[in-house]
């Protein structure tokens, strides 16, 4: 039997309910020494671990806690209300822990896997972004080299690997072999005693400091079953692209809430100290609450789409792999990645002064520098594109 994910006297009623627990009570006080440092949330996440959190998405019969899409977005926004860098390195393990769940149970080497992550909640991190290629997912430059004995290698020159020196295993995609055009990829993982990392800059950004993503040249060999069956195209079309954008939206929804929080609590500081009189503050204070209302509806919306289509192994599967999915999926990345940055500037202007100063409680400096990052993480501008050559080419209802 596995020990139970907490001690007695911490039980709680549920995952999310412990991973609001170490957001608030752990997450939250190191987020800015994580960001003045630019130093991974070593804290955040060793209490995830101790918390079994790692394995969320793992189903009960194989040890994990069995969440969902819906639930595992929730702990997303927890944690984003209160460490940013925190909850995108949550986000992104769970992005390749989906991968493997839906496309590689059935292959000897990831069943295996799955229960190794799970005994030792092991982190993930990907490697998608590469010299050359920058963050164009569905094309590849390096490539598979066969060897003896069944076994491979492989070396990526990438522009990134968020989290890349703290990962215990990496998930990247690469061309099928060297004679293999761009887009006929395959994904694969690699162990941390078969991968060396060589960091080739620094990592000194505005925002989302504590993800550590430099660049890293990754020389990487592994056995040939560490790679998918599944090609990596519908990897990408039937999760990495869904998880990506919904968790990704619910760590920049969960910056929102926590910046309109100190917003609240400054307008009410102000309320008290005049009784009797509404703030003229409060009026932009209801116009952000509003704004924020729209950005969690559609962030929870195409949530709970997403988890239905993903329980329908027939008309769900074809359904992800459609153009129209693919543009719902891209507009709510778009949204949310503007929207989370509009409501947090909101929140500055609200709090003044007092949301300017980084040594206020009603600071919003790291929350409006970590919201900016989120329109470039996989550009806006290149989602653009790709939507217009999408838009060209769809059928009318």
């Amino acid at each position: 039997m596995r020990d139970h994910p907490l001690k007695t006297e911490e039980t709680v009623s549920s995952p999310l309910e412990a991973v609001q627990r170490i957001a608030t009570e752990i997450a939250g006080p190191a987020a800015d020494a994580v960001d003045r440092e630019a130093r991974f949330p070593v804290e955040a996440i060793d209490a995830l671990k101790k918390a079994r959190m790692m394995s969320a998405l793992v189903p009960r019969e194989l040890g994990g806690f069995g969440c969902g899409m819906i639930e595992l977005a929730a702990m997303c926004e927890a944690l984003g209300q209160h460490c940013a860098s925190a909850a995108m390195v949550f986000a992104m393990h769970h992005i390749q822990v989906a991968s493997v769940l839906r496309h590689a149970m059935g292959q000897p080497y990831y069943r295996d896997y799955v229960t190794e992550l799970t005994r030792g909640q092991l982190l993930v991190a990907s490697a998608t972004s590469e010299v050359g290629i920058g963050g164009e997912m569905r094309a590849s430059k390096c490539a598979v080299a066969p060897g003896a004995g069944g076994r491979f290698t492989l070396d990526k020159d990438c522009t990134t690997i968020s989290y890349g020196a703290q990962a215990d295993d990496i998930l990247f995609q690469a061309r099928r072999n060297a004679d293999s055009p761009p887009n006929d990829q395959i994904f694969v993982l690699v162990r941390k005693k078969d991968f060396t990392l060589t960091q080739k800059g620094a990592w000194d950004t505005l925002g989302m400091r504590g993800t550590c993503s430099p660049p890293f040249l990754l020389q990487s060999t592994g056995e040939d079953g560490q790679i998918f069956a599944t090609p990596f195209a519908d990897v990408a079309s039937e999760t990495q692209v869904p998880f990506s954008h919904v968790l990704w939206s619910n760590v920049w929804l969960g910056i929102a809430v926590g910046a309109v929080r100190r917003a609240r609590a400054f307008v009410r500081q102000q309320a008290r100290a005049k009784p009797g009189t509404v703030p003229p503050s409060a009026l932009r204070l209801a116009e952000v609450a509003s704004m924020l209302q729209s950005m969690r509806t559609n962030v929870h919306d195409v949530a709970s789409e997403c988890e239905t289509l993903m329980k329908d192994d027939v008309q769900g599967t074809k359904a992800l792999s459609s153009i129209a999915f693919a543009l719902k999926m891209n507009n709510l990345k778009v949204s949310s990645s503007q929207m989370v940055a509009q409501i947090v500037h909101q929140a500055l202007q609200i709090c003044g002064i007092m949301g300017y100063k980084n040594d206020s409680k009603f600071a919003v400096g790291r929350h409006l520098r970590d919201a900016l990052s989120a329109a470039l993480m996989v550009g806006n501008d290149r989602i653009y594109a790709t939507n217009a050559s999408m838009l060209l080419v769809l059928k009318d209802d």
